[in-house]
């Protein structure tokens, strides 16, 4: 591989291959834009003759110079479709798909060495083109990017979504989606949102994969809650009942009930498919969230007071959770006494 310097003199006095006065040391980018190299002497016409047959640089986008003659590396490559994306003003672009989740370390995404493309994310008004191996994704509000390795990616549940616009194998969406939420990667109701969003939930790979996704997150959560109680020795609620006023309507099911205390617990693990424009056989737009709000309002009407726990907050500070439920057990006695429901197991 051989670095080249940048030249400060005019190209007819500077032979392409001289030496010049610029090196870029071992830790410095060797991928320039235009611009950039316009701001360190180099003229456009000066950049096209060292990347002529034989010499010392390479044009490797529209307007993006490799500064070494070498096969580029993985690295190179994401910078060179970022800065041409970027293009020569200050416009937000990020890398997103498959080499996002490569960045991100998922187990189950090809390597950065294996795409032939990457996938890089601008606002939908950019006037600007897939070039060679640089594919564009548009979104009409790009979201806020993460610095991996240095690069600007894409929020993985984003990245996730434009990466499974491309696959159709049924056991590889399976297992990216899996991976996302299993990982950590991103929550299930920003990945749904984000499927959503570019219409994947009408694929049945996706949907399949998410269900199961949903499916694994309560139970995890159960589990945690369950966790929750023993290790903080709270007392021992009945589990997963359903409460019904005495030959009257039912109110709605719990994960966790204490009937001396008037105080249920309930995991917000609803498919956020269902609150977004009616999708995934919803009764329509925001339904499931409209029945969620009417048990509420309806138990506490009775004076049952009800502990909405999400699955991050039990992963992520199960002893606060643990804090704010013991808290609503020790507030009953300050209570007026709750209505008399019947209780039977779910």
């Amino acid at each position: 591989m051989t670095d080249t310097p940048l030249p400060q003199r005019p190209l007819a006095a500077t032979p392409a291959t001289a030496p010049l006065p610029f090196l870029p040391s071992p830790g410095q980018r060797r991928v320039l834009s235009t611009a950039e190299l316009r701001a360190r002497g180099v003229s456009a016409a000066e950049a096209g003759a060292r990347c002529r047959d034989g010499g010392p640089w390479q044009r490797f986008l529209p307007g993006v110079y490799l500064l070494h003659s070498a096969t580029p590396t993985s690295e190179e490559r994401l910078h060179a479709a970022v800065l041409y994306a970027s293009g020569a003003g200050a416009a937000r672009a990020m890398v997103t798909g498959a080499a996002a989740l490569a960045l991100y370390g998922f187990a189950a995404a090809a390597p950065l060495t294996a795409l032939e493309r990457i996938d890089v994310l601008v606002e939908r008004t950019r006037r600007l083109r897939s070039s060679g191996w640089v594919r564009i994704v548009r979104a009409a509000e790009p979201p806020a990017p993460r610095e991996v390795t240095g690069v600007p990616v894409a929020p993985a549940a984003r990245a996730l979504a434009d990466a499974l616009a491309q696959i159709t194998d049924p056991h590889t969406v399976r297992l990216l989606v899996t991976e996302a939420v299993r990982d950590g990667h991103c929550e299930p109701g920003a990945l749904v949102r984000e499927l959503n969003r570019a219409r994947l939930l009408t694929r049945p790979q996706v949907v399949d994969a998410v269900d199961t996704v949903l499916a694994e997150g309560r139970a995890l959560a159960e589990s945690r809650l369950y966790e929750m109680v023993r290790a903080e020795s709270l007392p021992e609620p009945l589990w997963n009942v359903d409460l019904r006023l005495p030959g009257g309507p039912h109110l709605g099911g719990v994960d966790a009930y204490w009937p001396e205390f008037a105080v249920a617990v309930e995991l917000d693990t609803r498919s956020p498919r269902r609150d977004e424009d009616g999708a995934g056989g919803g009764a329509g737009p925001g339904a499931e969230w409209t029945e969620h709000s009417r048990k509420r309002e309806t138990l506490e009407r009775l004076g049952i007071t009800v502990v909405h726990l999400t699955p991050r907050k039990l992963r992520d500070a199960l002893e606060q959770q643990a804090i704010v439920v013991r808290t609503a057990l020790m507030a009953a006695g300050d209570r007026a006494p709750a209505a008399y429901v019947v209780v039977l197991p779910r």
